[in-house]
């Protein structure tokens, strides 16, 4: 018999393999019916781009693990192995629900009087039209590659979607007398992906650039003789993991700025064609791609890079989409008192989207010209192209504060922009610190020092006006002393890691995180082994840490009731007899992204809350600064609670989160469906 141990350890469900059932999820919500049909589409984009991501830096690292030689590391590479061959499956397996998904809702497109037609379905007046947009808008960015024995691949970027051509010359008599092959990169980022046509009869037409492109090849390749031209799209995905040395002489700005140019050298790693590609020109392409056998190649239909979905025009349809929730104000921080003064008298929050942004950008400006403020520090990860934070950060270095931002420059795909706000930053006269060698800056806070009191405060998300109005996001003010002052050590401990820096009410990572975590879940089962009120109510993105996925499993054991809402990653398998039948997750996937994170802990009837930028990842949890807040204002512990019990009650957007992948619907008495965003709305504004 296998000791329960053992089979704890078992019981995991690899990183890579979770977050394939995670996009999954999406995909399915893509699906659904009762969604707004224009939506729908905007999930699959959504999909499609998190595939893409996910195979640039998860996949490109674990075949790295492969082709690493070294007999240390045969049980990562083992593991490697077999979540590639499950990737593998996975994503032939959802590419098949993709492709009948879409062409699904391309038809009911046609209800609604929206055609998305093909170059062979054009009308007379339509390929006027079409003609005359190839004189007046496209010639000139179509530019062909011939495919010849010299040309190199190597330097064109996985961000664009490309047509394989296949140019034939017959003679008179109808044999073949020549044959060239040649790719043309959509230009995508100037005519976007879709082209509108006129209107007619009381129907909208649209065409992707994919099939415009097909029908303007004879006007492209004018002169050359050719009599025959075929089209194939397809698209691949390059090693994103960037090439970055460890040259200590050269400056952490200098070997991140190289990094990004270095990213667009990667190794394809994924290549993604239309099946009907004929075979010479596929092996033409693989070649010169340098695609082999070790890497993804998926045979799909007509259309790639699904991302551009998330652009798909409205047609003026506004009925066809979600409708408008406008983010809220709260009265008691939205009239003419100082939010600085309001909040020292006690803590506020705000939870975006719900509450706009606003208010919190008001809190920065008035920081920015208030005379009592001295300084303000702040943490950014990810910022918006018009950042109106950065603007409030540079109004107080001129208005004479000292202003410190620690700014990340390994924020994954947003380097490039975040070196250039430093450099902004740097001329306003702000300290710019860029962090830690080895840590990513994760957390999310902000430190006012005052004159009467300073205030901080700490968030689930990013300071980003865009993602704040479309992640589920949640920021505590206060001026809580004991709080306040660890916030201001964080700020000391990124400028110098290496002096030790105890924390008591905050919990931070790298340095005791995970430690404490576990002491409040022990702390859980101590009480429900003494008869005492115990469960654990969290909302977190992505649990996969072992020892905490281990620790929730004693738990369970001892009876402690769990309850978890996982958007993500989940490496924990539920419903195991005497292991894991005590925890129950429930996956939410609607118009916002959940990405708060909430842990609540029963703490035998004195509950204890934490909020937070750290999820139950090893990344998270070894290898970032992270920082979790306590929350002791009973008003927004009761909001807290209210926000993960409305989530673990959806049934509408929930699905079940067990291990298995199956992500099943949660069955209902009555079908009577609970939709925990939209009744979070309702609730705010009432």
């Amino acid at each position: 018999m296998k000791s329960d141990k053992e089979i704890i350890k078992k019981l995991y469900v690899e990183r890579d393999i979770s977050w394939m059932y995670f996009n999954q999820r999406i995909l399915l919500e893509a699906a659904r019916p009762e969604v707004p049909i224009l939506e729908r589409l905007t999930f699959l984009g959504i999909y499609s781009n998190n595939l893409d991501e996910f195979f640039r830096v998860r996949v490109a690292t674990l075949n790295r693990i492969v082709e690493y030689a070294d007999k240390n590391i045969k049980k990562e590479r083992d593991t490697a192995t077999h979540t590639l061959k499950q990737i593998g499956k996975l994503h032939n397996h959802y590419c098949k629900q993709f492709e009948s998904t879409f062409s699904a809702i391309i038809e009911e497109l046609k209800q609604q009087n929206i055609y998305v037609i093909k170059e062979t379905e054009l009308t007379q007046e339509q390929e006027e039209f079409i003609s005359s947009f190839y004189r007046n808008m496209l010639n000139g960015s179509t530019n062909p590659l011939f495919l010849t024995n010299s040309c190199s691949l190597g330097e064109q970027t996985d961000e664009d979607i490309y047509l394989a051509v296949r140019l034939i010359r017959h003679d008179s008599e109808g044999n073949v007398k020549g044959k060239d092959y040649a790719i043309i990169p959509l230009p995508t980022g100037e005519l976007g992906r879709f082209v509108r046509l006129p209107d007619s009869d009381g129907k909208m037409y649209l065409m992707f650039l994919d099939d415009v492109i097909r029908f303007c090849l004879p006007m492209i390749f004018v002169g050359m003789n050719y009599t025959d031209y075929e089209a194939y799209t397809f698209k691949f995905t390059k090693d994103a993991e960037m090439e970055m040395d460890s040259d200590l002489r050269t400056g952490v700005l200098q070997k991140i700025s190289k990094g990004v140019k270095s990213r667009k050298k990667g190794e394809p790693i994924r290549f993604v064609y239309d099946e009907k590609m004929p075979k010479d020109l596929l092996k033409k392409l693989t070649t010169l791609l340098n695609v082999d056998k070790s890497d993804t190649r998926v045979a799909g239909g007509r259309y790639h890079n699904f991302k551009d979905l998330m652009k798909f025009p409205d047609c003026g349809r506004k009925d066809l989409k979600y409708p408008v929730w406008p983010p809220l104000f709260k009265p008691e921080l939205n009239g003419a008192e100082s939010l600085l003064t309001l909040i020292r008298k006690r803590d506020r929050a705000l939870h975006y989207p719900y509450y706009s942004f606003d208010t919190f950008i008001r809190i920065l400006r008035e920081a920015a010209i208030n005379k009592e403020v001295k300084s303000i520090k702040m943490t950014l990860y990810r910022l918006a192209k018009d950042s109106k934070v950065v603007k409030a950060l540079i109004s107080a270095a001129r208005n004479g504060k000292k202003v410190t931002v620690v700014i990340e420059l390994l924020a994954r795909f947003d380097e490039a922009s975040n070196i250039n706000w430093s450099k902004k930053l740097q001329d306003a006269g702000v300290h710019v610190i860029f962090g830690v060698e080895g840590l990513k800056i994760h957390s999310k806070l902000l430190h006012i020092s005052t004159r009467n009191g300073d205030i901080a405060c700490i968030s689930t998300g990013n300071f980003h006006e865009g993602n704040a109005r479309m992640y589920t996001d949640y920021t505590i003010m206060t001026a809580h002393h004991p709080i306040v002052r660890e916030v201001n050590h964080v700020f000391e401990f990124i400028e110098k890691p290496y002096i030790p820096m105890p924390f008591k009410e905050l919990l931070v990572s790298p340095n005791d995180m995970r430690k404490r975590f576990i002491a409040l879940i022990n702390k859980e089962i101590k009480n429900k082994e003494q008869g005492g009120e115990a469960y654990i109510m969290c909302k977190v993105n992505h649990i996969t840490d072992k020892a905490l996925v281990e620790k929730l499993y004693e738990a369970s054991e001892a009876g402690v009731k769990i309850d978890l809402l996982v958007r993500g990653n989940c490496s924990l398998v539920t419903g195991v007899p005497g292991i894991s039948e005590n925890i129950r997750i429930n996956g939410i996937i609607d118009r916002y992204l959940e990405h708060s994170r909430i842990f609540i802990f029963a703490n035998n009837g004195d509950e204890r809350y934490y909020i937070g930028s750290a999820d139950w990842m090893p990344r998270n949890l070894d290898n970032r600064i992270e920082v979790m807040v306590p929350v002791y204002d009973k008003e927004i512990q009761k909001d807290l609670k209210c926000i993960v019990e409305y989530g673990l009650r959806d049934t509408a957007k929930g699905r079940i989160v067990d291990g298995s992948g199956e992500n099943r619907p949660w069955q209902t008495e009555e079908n009577v469906l609970f939709r925990s965003q939209e009744e979070l709305y309702k609730l705010y504004k009432s």
